[in-house]
């Protein structure tokens, strides 16, 4: 069975080999159909993937030759192709001048990859949501109003969106640097806060769920300010002969990783976190009419299950993981399909995944594989198999709103213990000559939705399934041991450092099972766009208020944790946050976010209960206090 799936994953890829090589003979034969444009240099420029067949369009609409020469050169204006003063050397007329549209007040932290007007509110449904660098280069393709003319109507929240619905338009991408055929376009944030965390034992600058040490007596408040959660990236776009075939690329990094151990650091280590890789991939898009597009994602991107809506927070390294947000990020090969109906979009989506469970190596195993290297999930010798479909449709047709979206995903995969023959115990050893090994499941299902109006966006996603470990999710719970029932246990060293345990059920000789923990939870997040429900200005400084209430809560099955914590352990975190936003103008956000995060336990078999304090505990609280600015470039 294990080696069907990985057949699968190859013929997948093949198949997607030889459906974009084919594509691009149909290209090619297409664009020899095209009818001749009124220029040659338009044929030309259309093959080279500088113009699309509705900007030929637009270019041939009509009119006198001198007409068309002129649109032509306000299109290649647009696109940088040819200069402000060439364009004015050309044509003595008045300067064509692009300014982006502004972006969204929503004070989003991910920044967008893909400018979007906000009067486009159909097309800003495709794209994340984040604001924008407002730069010639991140221009709309078009000519734009005057300078002096500003946006017209303060936009609505628009949702975290980290997927896009359908396919990227070629493009669409506005250059900053082009080399030839190569567009590039850098983005990031920076990111400077200050923290106040009532009770942080664990000494982290972000939250994680109780009890998961004892504390001081005054129960580990801590003062932080960070700079780390700063992040960079940079878009890229090959422009393929074909009209039809968008090839776009990214890579994205952050200082979210380990704190750098150096002669020249020690001292100062605190505040030089190393870099780390956030996303990693190639997309390809090919258009197969109006209403079709098929999507291949191949590097590490965010996982079709659960990370397709998120909560507006503030906080960022974990997200509320633990605190009902699930999501990760992992390498995979996706495959898409996008049907438009005119009404709504549909497009389901398949991926193999890297199989992982977030499981922490033995003690003795080279540093825990140097931080959590793990390899129960590669030992499976499978992938795991995620998918999402998602809908999207305009819930409210007033300017400035983003489309909404419903969405459904899932995921199945497995990891395994191998223990070798050398490490079985003596007592069962004949039993198990060549060795043995130990598997335990994962599976989820999420329901999700994204509901942004003219007074308020209202977003949300509830989860359920097994060892959500590795999403962040089942209050970091994996699985267990279950020996119940077993008698002449001993235990045995898997091959990554984990316990094995061995047994006779009666008189078999067994592996005792190792069993996922069950888990659900989600969160319900209402984004308020207050500088537009009060009737602000929409080139004014009030422009920029938005307010984001959030509500998360993460179980772990009460009765999974009883059975393998003999002293009690968290079984459940909920997480109460306001978030309020300033957007100064489309570089600079203020932000302050007041959050309670809470963990519940439940007691062991003999009634015993973690610490807190150093007291026995059904409840750990944190209040917390961030606030900080953003600068979006």
């Amino acid at each position: 069975m294990k080696c069907k799936h990985v057949r699968a994953v190859v013929f997948l890829g093949v198949c997607s080999a030889a459906f974009f090589s084919w594509n691009e003979r149909a290209a090619a034969q297409q664009l020899t159909d095209n009818p001749p444009a009124v220029n040659p240099l338009v044929r030309v420029l259309q093959a080279k993937g500088i113009l699309t067949s509705e900007e030929v369009a637009q270019i041939n609409q009509g009119g006198p030759s001198g007409d068309a020469d002129q649109r032509l050169a306000k299109l290649l204006l647009s696109k940088g192709v040819i200069s402000q003063a060439d364009y004015d050397n050309a044509f003595s007329a008045t300067k064509v001048i692009n300014i982006s549209a502004p972006a969204a007040s929503s004070a989003s932290i991910i920044p967008a990859v893909y400018r979007v007007p906000v009067s486009s509110a159909a097309n800003n449904a495709s794209l994340t949501n984040a604001p924008a660098p407002t730069s010639a280069s991140s221009a709309s393709p078009s000519p734009s109003p005057a300078p002096d003319a500003g946006p017209t109507v303060v936009p609505a929240v628009t949702p975290l969106r980290v997927f896009t619905v359908g396919g990227i338009r070629k493009g669409e991408m506005k250059p900053a640097i082009t080399m030839g055929n190569l567009h590039v376009t850098p983005y990031g944030f920076i990111k400077a806060t200050f923290i106040h965390d009532s009770s942080s034992p664990g000494g982290d600058d972000f939250p994680l769920p109780g009890f998961l040490t004892d504390t001081g007596p005054q129960g580990s408040p801590e003062f932080h300010v960070k700079a780390r959660s700063s992040r960079f990236g940079a878009n890229f776009e090959w422009m393929d002969p074909s009209p039809n075939l968008t090839v776009t690329g990214k890579i994205e990094a952050d200082f979210e990783g380990n704190f750098s151990r150096a002669d020249n650091r020690n001292l100062s280590s605190i505040r030089s976190s190393m870099p780390s890789i956030r996303l990693a991939y190639v997309r390809l898009d090919y258009k197969f009419s109006d209403k079709d597009t098929f999507t291949t994602v191949m590097g590490q991107d965010w996982t079709p299950f659960t990370s397709s809506t998120m909560p507006n927070l503030l906080e960022t390294t974990i997200l509320s993981g633990g605190y009902g947000n699930a999501w990760e990020r992992d390498p995979q090969m996706r495959f898409g399909w996008t049907h438009d109906f005119g009404s709504f979009k549909l497009m389901p989506e398949i991926a193999a995944v890297l199989p992982a469970s977030g499981d922490v190596p033995g003690a003795a195993n080279l540093a825990n594989q140097l931080g959590y290297g793990e390899r129960q999930g590669p030992d499976s010798a499978r992938p795991t198999v995620e998918g999402r479909i998602a809908m999207q449709f305009q819930l409210d047709h007033a300017p400035g709103v983003a489309p909404a979206q419903i969405i459904f995903s899932g995921e199945q995969g497995e990891r395994k213990a191998v223990v070798l023959a050398s490490a079985v115990p003596a007592a069962f050893a004949a039993a198990f000559p060549h060795g043995a090994t130990v598997t335990s499941n994962t599976d989820g299902w999420t329901g999700e939705f994204q509901l942004p109006t003219r007074y308020f966006t209202l977003i949300g996603k509830y989860y359920s399934g097994s060892d959500l470990r590795w999403f962040f999710a089942g209050q970091f719970f994996s699985n267990y041991t279950d020996s119940f029932g077993l008698t002449g246990t001993a235990s045995a060293t898997a091959i990554d450092g984990n316990s094995v345990v061995f047994g006779l059920n009666g008189t078999t000789p067994v592996v005792a099972p190792q069993r996922p923990v069950r888990a659900s939870g989600g969160f319900i997040n209402l984004g308020l766009p207050l500088s537009r429900i009060f009737g602000a200005d929409p080139q004014g400084r009030n422009m920029g208020w938005t307010l984001n209430l959030n509500y998360g809560v993460d179980f772990a099955k009460a009765r999974d944790v009883e059975r393998f914590n003999p002293g009690g352990a968290r079984h459940k975190s909920p997480l109460y946050a306001g978030t309020l936003y300033y957007k100064l103008n489309n570089w600079v956000t203020f932000a302050f976010e007041q959050s309670l995060y809470e963990t519940d336990a439940v007691p062991g078999p003999t009634g015993a209960l973690p610490l807190f304090r150093g007291i026995p505990s059904r409840t750990w609280r944190d209040l917390r206090s961030e606030g900080g600015t953003i600068f979006t470039f």
